[in-house]
């Protein structure tokens, strides 16, 4: 089925409430300079009846819209640009990446390097029926409310997710007008497919049958539809994938994040971890955890001498040497 028509049947719902309209959306490559800086195209689309990219900053990983008419693009295949940036932090976090892509669970980018202590906090919202943990962002803005501003955040969130949650989503977007939080937007494939009862090289993404092509891009559009970026970055669902399916993901020109501190597993957080909870509802004892977590290290994060990490700045610090 193609994707033109997979979104009307999946986004038929919410359509009624887009602020953008999306469409002709597919992967191309290129590179170019906007603003001053050096930037990779990955993707054109028709946004509100304008041309336009979607382009990640080399150097902050930082991806943003242009229109097609103000960022001149040179076409090239993504492996000649993995050349031609080889020593910028996103093409070696996508390198990185790639290398790390042989176990069968956690895969991609699983640790930072921060310069101060500290950690990197992603959420995952898997499809749920259940609501958003919003105590676990309550608290986060509670204990760095005198020494983080906004808080950063990287959300990994299911077209699903978005699709059910509507309430859940506006309200995260009212603490970001507050400045409260920063989200960093995380793909999490649309479908988040999983069996209980099939094991996990035949599980989530691996199950047969799978189109990446609309896992990734289905939910690409239906972040920028309402107005959320898409990120640079890509977490597979149970942390399961393979060798295949990591390539298939990095020749979207994203990269995979992992977790070496999934804190409902009993996975301690150290300095530099990229921490995993659930904030879908379904996983009360990583919420539980994250909350002592905070509660332990509230005097040195009073201090400043314990850090939450934006994941882009992160990923930036560790490879732009």
């Amino acid at each position: 089925m193609k994707l033109a028509r997979l979104l009307l049947l999946l986004l038929f719902p919410v359509l009624a409430f887009a602020q953008n309209t999306v469409s002709s959306y597919k992967p191309f490559f290129g590179s170019g300079t906007y603003k001053g800086n050096p930037v990779i195209i990955t993707r054109s689309f028709i946004y509100n009846n304008t041309p336009s990219y979607l382009y990640t900053n080399t150097q902050t990983l930082a991806t943003a819209i242009a229109p097609a008419k103000d960022l001149k693009a040179t076409p090239a295949p993504l492996a000649q640009l993995k050349t031609q940036f080889a020593d910028t932090p996103y093409i070696k976090a996508l390198a990185a990446a790639e290398n790390q892509s042989y176990a069968l669970q956690d895969a991609g980018l699983i640790h930072g390097y921060p310069k101060e202590h500290g950690i990197t906090l992603t959420i995952d919202l898997c499809p749920s029926h259940k609501k958003l943990d919003r105590v676990i962002f309550t608290s986060l803005i509670t204990e760095f409310s005198k020494t983080l501003q906004p808080v950063p955040v990287a959300l990994s969130i299911t077209g699903r997710f978005m699709l059910t949650h509507t309430d859940d989503i506006l309200w995260l977007k009212n603490l970001e007008k507050q400045n409260k939080i920063k989200i960093t937007w995380v793909n999490h494939t649309y479908n988040h497919h999983y069996d209980p009862k099939v094991p996990l090289n035949e599980n989530f993404i691996l199950r047969p049958g799978t189109d990446i092509n609309f896992e990734i891009l289905g939910t690409e559009i239906a972040l920028l539809q309402p107005g959320r970026m898409p990120s640079v970055f890509f977490r597979f669902p149970g942390l399961v994938s393979n060798n295949k399916a990591v390539t298939a993901v990095t020749d979207f020109g994203i990269i995979p994040i992992g977790s070496d501190a999934w804190l409902a597993k009993g996975q301690q957080a150290a300095n530099g971890s990229i921490v995993l909870i659930h904030g879908n509802g379904n996983e009360p004892l990583g919420v539980k955890d994250f909350i002592k977590l905070l509660q332990t290290e509230k005097e040195k994060a009073m201090a400043n001498q314990w850090l939450l990490y934006d994941l882009r700045d992160t990923v930036e610090d560790e490879f732009k040497q």
